[in-house]
């Protein structure tokens, strides 16, 4: 569980037990309700990550909402947008392995996660990892509910792949940007798993695997 939870849960919990105390038990009940709900959105799982060369995992858990080619920079990228509600895991994970070279915050709007005009006017961290030779671009947007963006590697800190790096608190989205070449194994409606589902092989790796899931996984 990400420790922010006790900083939300811990204020519900006394302002339930002080009412319940000076009124009626009852009363204490939605403050309960509410703290128990924090403590599950705030929960961390550990997962699986795949060892297959190339691969780049999932940042966040969610719903791919859109695999399109974009232009960034006058450079043609494909971006995977994934949709987190508030039902999913928010804690963010590193997409492959590298150093992280740019931290770039920008200020912005609480545009529905799932709007198209998010991806570039509502706050958001843009961070960029090179690794291997490749270079990677996942963004952290805040959607309609969410009001803090948290990133904790700082420029030049290595990251593995699938390694914990942040969350976005409440509703909101993660952006991909990949390299021309890399070979995308998800679609728009797939829902998946941070750092547990393969979202894309890059170039010059062996793209002979296919789907959501490492050879291991595809052996059992």
């Amino acid at each position: 569980m990400v420790r922010d939870a006790y900083l939300y849960a811990v204020p519900l919990i006394a302002g339930g037990t002080l009412l319940g105390g000076l009124t009626r038990p009852w009363w204490a009940i939605p403050f309960f309700l509410n703290a128990v709900f924090i403590f599950w959105f705030f929960r961390d799982p550990e997962r699986e990550i795949p060892q297959d060369p190339g691969a780049l995992v999932s940042p966040a858990d969610g719903k791919v909402t859109d695999v399109s080619p974009v232009t960034i920079d006058n450079s043609q990228r494909t971006r995977i947008s994934i949709f987190l509600s508030v039902f999913d895991v928010h804690v963010n994970r590193s997409p492959i392995a590298g150093s992280i070279t740019v931290v770039q915050y920008q200020q912005g709007r609480f545009l529905d996660a799932r709007s198209k005009l998010c991806a570039e006017q509502n706050e958001q961290n843009i961070v960029t990892v090179e690794g291997d030779g490749h270079t990677v671009i996942f963004k952290q947007i805040a959607g309609l509910l969410a009001r803090r963006i948290v990133f904790y590697p700082k420029v030049g800190d290595r990251v593995e792949r699938g390694q914990r790096v942040g969350l976005i608190k409440f509703g909101s989205r993660v952006d991909v940007l990949l390299e021309p070449g890399a070979g995308v194994k998800v679609k728009v409606g797939d829902r998946v798993r941070g750092g547990s589902s393969v979202l894309a092989y890059l170039s010059g790796a062996d793209l002979v695997t296919a789907g959501n899931f490492s050879a291991a996984e595809r052996a059992r």
